[in-house]
């Protein structure tokens, strides 16, 4: 009996399909990892003010954002599966080492801020459970510092993938505000598109902080350290699509749960926390707590994944080693900048009275300057057939590149230009 059970388990893993599945599961990681850290706290804090000032009538967006990020993180994925090459290193060689040495200037004060910005979210979500930030930012910090420094890469990674299990408390936490369905269909497919100014001002701060610089680094990097031959591409870019539509899954609850409590009874916020403690009496304790969990992991997270998307870029672009599991001796550039970025980001949000408004600001101006940038180079590169040979874009998907391309690029000016003159948003 046990013989024949053995056979039939034997005949079932060598199928076709099987082996498929075991295939895309040993080259799964990227792509997921990558789209949910893009949501950190700053991009649940987005959604939660846009769910409490809007209600279901922004959801549409997504959409938008949805395949804005999926044809940028395609092209990411592509370049380090066919080059096996980071995208800091394919710019250097093709652009040159001064605009580089700018670039990686620009990204690290941008990323530093972002860490700031997620240390922020830590303490704010440690508060919600009563756990004071002297005790939860250090813990945080020394815990993804240790991380990488002793795990592996597949260890590494393996962990972020369970992180990655625990943005499901947002999608109960929505399903817990018990909103009315019926209208989330109606206002999602065919939606009451207004045209005041804060509502247009809401889309493009929710494009404009989606894609973010370090995503593309990131997961070049991580696409080039899983050595994932061509052949295998397909793989490669399903993780990619699945990872930006579970990002655009979780984003639609965070902004459902929000709609249906804090917009429904005329409640502003203007953090996550704001969002979580605004829950507790509308929706119940659990529905508070979910969403106090999911921001505590989202900021943890990304505390993690953006200062080493930062590490990975500055050394590929000067040739220093780098690698998630090296010691300090085998690369210490790559350990210097992420232990700087974790020990410094930690401290500063130890200051009392540290201002953390001006230090965002500067985050999406930086990301905002950077990003066309970046895009620009990406497409020339990944339309670089010296480069890329028969990988190249094909005509369709370059037109709908291009498009993205540009629709960011005025977006991230639009959003420059409200940011760093916050009472233009009320003309």
């Amino acid at each position: 009996m046990l013989r024949a059970i053995r056979k039939i388990i034997k005949r079932i893993m060598l199928s076709p399909g099987a082996s498929r599945i075991l295939v895309f599961l040993a080259i799964m990681g990227p792509g997921l990892i990558t789209a949910n850290v893009d949501n950190d706290a700053n991009g649940i804090a987005t959604y939660s003010v846009a769910g409490a000032q809007f209600g279901y009538a922004i959801i549409w967006v997504l959409f938008v954002v949805t395949f804005f990020q999926a044809l940028v993180q395609e092209m990411c994925a592509r370049l380090g599966c066919v080059t096996g090459k980071g995208l800091s290193d394919l710019i250097r060689e093709n652009f040159g080492v001064k605009p580089t040495m700018y670039l990686m200037l620009v990204l690290l004060a941008a990323n530093f801020a972002n860490v700031i910005g997620n240390f922020a979210g830590i303490a704010a979500a440690s508060e919600l459970f009563n756990i004071p930030r002297a005790i939860s930012v250090p813990i945080a910090a020394f815990f993804v510092w240790l991380l990488v420094l002793k795990g592996s890469y597949e260890k590494v990674e393996k962990i972020f993938l369970w992180a990655c299990l625990i943005y499901l408390t947002y999608i109960i936490s929505g399903i817990m505000a018990r909103p009315d369905w019926g209208e989330v269909a109606v206002q999602t497919f065919s939606p009451s598109i207004r045209t005041d100014f804060p509502y247009i001002y809401m889309i493009i701060a929710i494009v404009g902080s989606t894609i973010a610089p370090w995503m593309q680094f990131y997961q070049q990097s991580a696409v080039r350290d899983k050595r994932v031959d061509p052949k295998n591409y397909s793989y490669v870019k399903w993780d990619t699509y699945i990872g930006t539509i579970l990002m655009a899954i979780v984003s639609f609850f965070i902004i459902v749960a929000c709609a249906a409590t804090l917009h429904k009874q005329g409640i502003r916020i203007e953090t996550a926390k704001d969002a979580a403690l605004a829950l507790k009496p509308l929706a119940g304790k659990y529905c508070f707590m979910l969403f106090g969990v999911g921001l505590l992991n989202a900021a943890i997270f990304s505390t993690a994944i953006i200062p080493l998307s930062t590490s990975y870029a500055i050394c590929e672009s000067f040739g220093w080693e780098s690698g998630v599991g090296k010691s300090f001796k085998e690369a210490p550039v790559f350990m210097g900048i992420y232990t700087g970025l974790i020990v410094l980001g930690a401290l500063i949000i130890a200051i009392p009275g540290v201002p953390l408004i001006p230090i965002m600001i500067l985050s999406q101006a930086l990301n905002g300057i950077l990003l066309p940038v970046i895009l620009i180079m990406l497409l020339q590169l990944i339309n670089n057939k010296d480069i890329m040979g028969k990988w190249v874009n094909s005509k369709l998907f370059n037109f709908l590149a291009w498009v993205t391309v540009v629709v960011v690029i005025i977006l991230s000016i639009v959003l420059i230009v409200m940011t760093l003159f916050p009472s233009l948003r009320t003309l």
